[in-house]
């Protein structure tokens, strides 16, 4: 199951894994368990069979399915949460550890590439531009990455793209990759190394001296367990109310050859624009745009790819058809960095997430830096990414995040979306109002319907439709749910939807 009925573009190139999940019944005692295969769960898993552990991953669906292969691969340690910002949190040295340790995080892929994975990786700079007149961002940017260690340098513009304005920052050093055929590279390798492949589905994780894992009706326990999902869905208080959901959006279009110069481009709006190129194995290139991020479950615009094409259109040449769009959950952590390492409320439980835009850099620093814990080696970065640091210097957003979170709950006093399952066209869905309950109905394309308790299992927030993914999307904490069967697409719910009736009759499932 992916997380979204949208087909990013890296698909197109990448084969399918199914018969690498060869472990069909594991033992009950595991030395290690990474449970996600994404990049983190995998760059986890590699090291950690190289170094002699015995690893099972546990995976739902396949390679790259959750958010993985829904990033547009960036590869930057110009991070877009604005060097000036880090140091505000984190302090100079933070920041420079920051940028060290993303920089550390290209170089191992770039290692894979070198090593023997086929992925398009290129090394090229990152331009970040003004999106209006107002430059005063970008000379502050200039000043604290200078200050953070990044090679960078200020420009009065690129002669090839004026549409972008000026002044631009060039930052050397960054790259960019095929993520579909990384993530396919990055899971042979961690066959080679040792580890096995179980498709399951995780319910739970307890931590302990050997934490527990249920799958359904079957107990596992391990020395250490990595919870490498994108969001923890284990019961954890140390993150959940530290980081926000947003859901970003991706457009791609067929381009000429050498109409753009191969970089990374990216503007200082709120929400910012991200840009680059992919080549695709049948030699044909393309424009990948994303932006136009809002908070996942609210500001629903049935209209955003459309205004990203636009946007695209105004400022890059040789444009041709737009062929994919896609969107894909980012967790934005209250002071711009992930939360990599040990799980403050579990024992020998490790987590990644708050991902904060640069998911392939966070993600592959995570497992490197949890494949060290877990081995009890010593790791530079361990206190920056802490998932129980406390975003003390960051209280003004971490509270207007929460605030924002609880005034969700109104929606138990608002009017329904719509009175009558007849009110709801084929392909769309409203939640209904019966009592004191809220019912989320979904008429699918076939004028089926399928109806679920409207009220999220993690805490009890109303869903919302998403008109963009056609999902259920939580406005609290971002959990999002399957249209037709309530299931998971994104935590931090460890539960689906209930189904329901409606008016007293049953409705299909």
């Amino acid at each position: 199951m992916s997380t979204g009925i949208t087909r990013p573009v890296w698909l197109d190139d990448s084969e399918p894994t199914a018969d690498r999940f060869t472990e069909k019944n594991p033992s009950r005692e595991q030395d290690v368990v990474v449970v996600g295969a994404g990049v983190a769960g995998l760059t986890a898993a590699v090291q950690l069979a190289r170094a002699g552990r015995d690893v099972l991953i546990v995976e739902r669906d396949d390679v790259g399915a959750g958010e993985t292969l829904r990033t547009t691969a960036h590869l930057a340690s110009a991070l877009d949460d604005r060097f000036f910002n880090l140091a505000r949190h984190h302090g100079e040295a933070g920041a420079r550890l920051a940028a060290a340790s993303h920089a550390a995080a290209i170089d191992w892929i770039e290692a894979m590439a070198r090593d023997g994975i086929d992925c398009d990786f290129r090394r090229v700079s990152g331009y970040l531009f003004p999106h209006d007149e107002d430059v005063s961002d970008i000379e502050r940017e200039y000043d604290a990455a200078r200050q953070a260690g990044l090679d960078v340098e200020r420009l009065p513009g690129l002669d090839a793209l004026p549409a972008l304005g000026g002044p631009v920052l060039r930052f050397a050093g960054q790259a960019r990759v095929d993520i579909g055929r990384y993530m396919q590279g990055l899971a042979e390798e961690a066959r080679v190394a040792g580890c096995r492949f179980h498709r399951a589905e995780v319910d739970r994780v307890e931590g302990g001296d050997r934490p527990t894992l249920t799958l359904g009706e079957r107990t596992l326990q391990a020395r250490a367990v990595v919870v490498a999902t994108n969001v923890p869905f284990h019961p954890t208080g140390a993150t959940f109310h530290k980081q926000a959901p947003y859901r970003s959006f991706v457009v791609a279009g067929e381009i000429a050859a050498d109409a753009v110069p191969d970089g990374l481009y990216w503007d200082d709006a709120d929400p910012y624009h991200y840009v680059r190129l992919h080549a695709r194995r049948d030699g044909t290139w393309m424009l990948i745009v994303g932006g136009a991020d809002h908070k996942t479950g609210q500001d629903d615009d049935p209209e955003v790819y459309a205004r990203l094409q636009a946007w695209a259109r105004a400022r890059f040449p040789g444009l041709g058809t737009f062929t994919h769009a896609w969107s894909g959950q980012v967790l934005e952590p209250a002071d711009g960095l992930a939360f990599l390492g040990a799980d403050p409320a579990n024992e020998n439980v490790y987590l990644v997430t708050g991902d904060s835009g640069n998911g392939i850099t966070h993600g592959t620093l995570g497992g490197l830096l949890i494949a060290d814990l877990i081995q009890g080696r010593d790791n530079p970065w361990i206190e920056l990414y802490d998932p129980g640091r406390k975003p003390f210097r960051s209280g003004g957003a971490w509270m207007r995040e929460n605030a924002n979170a609880a005034l969700q709950f109104r929606d138990w006093i608002k009017p329904a979306d719509a009175a009558a399952p007849d009110d709801i066209a084929r392909g769309t869905g409203a939640v209904l109002r019966r009592g004191l309950r809220r019912v989320a109905v979904y008429r699918a394309g076939d004028d089926s319907l399928h109806a679920h308790d409207a009220r999220c299992p993690h805490m009890g927030c109303v869903v919302r439709w998403s008109t963009e993914e056609k999902s259920w999307d939580c406005p609290c904490h971002g959990s999002r749910f399957d249209a037709r069967t309530g299931a998971i697409l994104n935590g931090p719910t460890d539960r689906p939807l209930a189904p329901c009736t409606l008016d007293g009759e049953p409705v299909e499932q």
